[in-house]
């Protein structure tokens, strides 16, 4: 009776523990689910209101502001690599690619892509074109599609069709209408959707990626800067609001990138495939209400046809999705992809 009586006990105990560990499990879930909701919505704020940044130092030409990004984005990541003593990811990462010439090849081709991006972008700002980046940022995923048809001969789905057809539409509506075609947008999501394709070949963790990716170019970005300073045609002098921003790029443009990583760890695919829509309305928005540009009945029937398109994508991913099996998180799809 007594072995009963504690062979009950311990099964109550057994399943109170079980229990018990369910909650932590579920209560970090939750957590590592809110940290990841919070980082990826702190990435696209950051793009999103990136123009406003860029728009400060309006007064420095797009070259200029290109080099500093580069070189203080360098300094910035080396720091971070000694202080968050990554250093041996980083040394192995690099071994790796020097053992494997396609991926070398496809991280200088990803470099130079993202700078011609990011050159591209601050141009557009700097040129009251915020209306377009915005246009170039809603399309670059129905981009990446295309190139996955043209490269990887990936077939699409009825909904992906549509949406690209739809997308279409509106580029050909805005082309029609102002007789002019949006280059600004076009190159912005061409290069980001060839970046993307890039990536995809040299997998690397996000640290290495945009360490090597500004230590390759960095090179030229000082010399570039040591020659305008020695020519003196250089747009800041000595000590200034505009140089301390052009310190800080250095910053701003690798931290949206981290807390983008950090959320493709805890996030679901579908999540991150709406929340990146937030940073080109938010450019959208700043454009219109905060530099005036102009946005007509011909933009606002080639932006409806561009949501809607971005509608039917994202209802269309979301079923292939669940059809397929969802990874649960960014994580496990780059695994599944490697």
């Amino acid at each position: 009776m007594l072995n009963y009586i504690m062979a009950v006990q311990a099964k109550a105990i057994l399943v109170k523990t079980n229990l018990e560990i369910r909650a932590i499990i579920k209560m970090k879930h939750n957590e590592n689910r809110k940290q990841g909701f919070l980082s990826a919505v702190g990435a696209y704020l950051l793009w999103g209101i990136l123009p406003i940044y860029w728009k400060l130092i309006a007064n420095v030409t797009a070259q200029e502001i290109i080099a500093h990004r580069i070189f203080w984005s360098l300094v910035f990541m080396l720091g971070l690599v000694a202080v968050t003593n990554n250093k041996k990811m980083v040394y192995d990462e690099l071994r790796q690619l020097q053992l494997s010439p396609g991926k070398l090849l496809a991280l200088v081709a990803g470099t130079v892509l993202i700078t011609l991006n990011w050159f591209i972008f601050i141009w557009a700002v700097n040129d009251n074109r915020v209306i377009e980046t915005s246009l170039g940022y809603y399309i670059s995923p129905l981009v990446s599609i295309l190139l996955g048809v043209i490269v990887y001969k990936e077939r699409l789905s009825q909904g992906q069709g549509l949406a690209v057809l739809l997308a279409a539409g509106g580029m050909l509506f805005m082309i029609a209408n102002f007789g002019s075609v949006p280059w600004f947008a076009i190159s912005l999501a061409v290069s980001f959707g060839l970046y993307g394709l890039c990536k995809k070949i040299a997998v690397l963790s996000p640290i290495t990626s945009i360490t090597l990716e500004t230590l390759i170019v960095a090179p030229f970005a000082l010399l570039y800067l040591l020659y305008i300073g020695f020519e003196g045609t250089a747009s800041v002098h000595g000590l200034s609001l505009s140089l301390a921003l052009l310190v800080g790029s250095g910053i701003v443009t690798p931290v949206p990138l981290l807390l983008f990583a950090n959320s493709a760890k805890y996030l679901p695919l579908t999540i991150i495939g709406f929340v990146q829509y937030l940073a080109p309305t938010i450019s959208l928005l700043i454009g219109v209400f905060l530099y005036h540009e102009k946005f007509t009945f011909v933009h606002s029937v080639s932006f409806g046809l561009i949501w809607t398109a971005l509608l039917v994508f994202s209802l269309s991913s979301i079923k292939l999705s669940r059809l397929a099996g969802q990874p649960k998180n960014y994580e496990v799809a780059l695994k599944n992809e490697r």
